[in-house]
């Protein structure tokens, strides 16, 4: 009996000395996403593909790495994070996802190791197939930082010997850009446009959570208070009209005909689009519907 309880436990006892259990292991069919923004409302800039994406039945978390304590004109710092962190969950709830808020102050992130094992834990724990993040050449330091902080995790969450006490990934995650417009050092290039028209309602709709920022700080800061509606059902027809436009897919017309043919592509209003960091698992012509089901 003791050789046959032995023999029973060799697969446990092999997995243990070789460090499998110290490994991510995603065995449930499903891809694993996770969209990093800096603030509560950053991650809704690919809202439409992660909506998508939860559609099809797979796992998308969105996630801020600030609490956005600071961006608002009345507020104190403590009512704004509770605020924004509701504003985000519901936003979540939009599309049926996972959208969660860090504590650290808006306008005060830094690349410190410190925030770096916040990055490589939240990467592991979410077991990411695909990492969604801003790249570091922005207008706002939080934005950059986020960039770069998801970047200098990106090698480190398949080191065993980084943070430990949370199992590494046994496979590099393919981190994506999500797209901008700043030039400098160099412009964003897509590698895959995604047509969003079928969901844009429900993008918009992400947004339409974020009272605190879409109808209120956002406006002040660009001196638009005064075009803001003051019904519900005003404002949100309002917000379609001039927040929509950021998914314009002019910009990438060329891209999109050229994935989707020349009759849909030159159609599609609204699209989403990604490049390729570079940093992990490369996005190829081989892999592209792998990770992108729905393209």
């Amino acid at each position: 009996m003791k050789i046959l309880r032995f023999i029973a436990l060799m697969p446990v006892l092999l997995g243990l000395a070789s460090g499998a259990s110290s490994q991510q292991v995603k065995d449930d069919g499903k891809l694993h996403i996770i969209i990093i923004g800096a603030h509560p409302d950053d991650p809704d800039k690919v809202g439409g593909s992660a909506y998508l994406w939860a559609q099809a039945g797979h796992d998308v978390m969105m996630v801020s790495l600030t609490n956005g304590d600071a961006g608002h004109q009345t507020y104190s710092s403590e009512e704004l994070a509770k605020i924004r962190r509701e504003e985000a969950r519901k936003a979540g709830e939009v599309i049926g996802v996972k959208y969660i808020t860090l504590d650290n102050h808006d306008g005060q992130l830094m690349p410190t190791y410190e925030n770096r094992l916040q990055v490589i834990k939240l990467i592991r724990e979410q077991k990411a197939d695909l990492v969604i993040f801003p790249r570091p050449w922005d207008y706002h330091p939080d934005h950059r930082y986020c960039g770069t902080l998801v970047l200098d995790a990106a090698y480190m969450v398949t080191v065993p010997k980084i943070l430990p006490e949370v199992p590494f990934l046994e496979k590099n995650p393919v981190f994506l850009y999500m797209s901008d417009h700043f030039i400098h050092p160099e412009p964003f290039i897509p590698d895959v446009c995604i047509d969003i028209d079928a969901v844009m309602e429900k993008k918009i709709d992400m947004y339409h959570q974020h009272t605190s920022q879409m109808y209120e700080w956002l406006p002040f800061n660009r001196g638009q208070l005064d075009q803001v509606p003051t019904t519900e059902k005003e404002r949100r027809a309002w917000l379609g009209r001039t927040w929509g436009a950021r998914s314009n897919a002019e910009p990438y017309r060329a891209k999109l005909i050229e994935q989707y043919g020349q009759e849909r592509g030159s159609k599609i209003r609204n699209c989403e689009a990604f490049q390729d960091s570079g940093y992990g698992t490369a996005l190829t012509k081989e892999n592209i519907r792998h990770y992108f089901p729905f393209y």
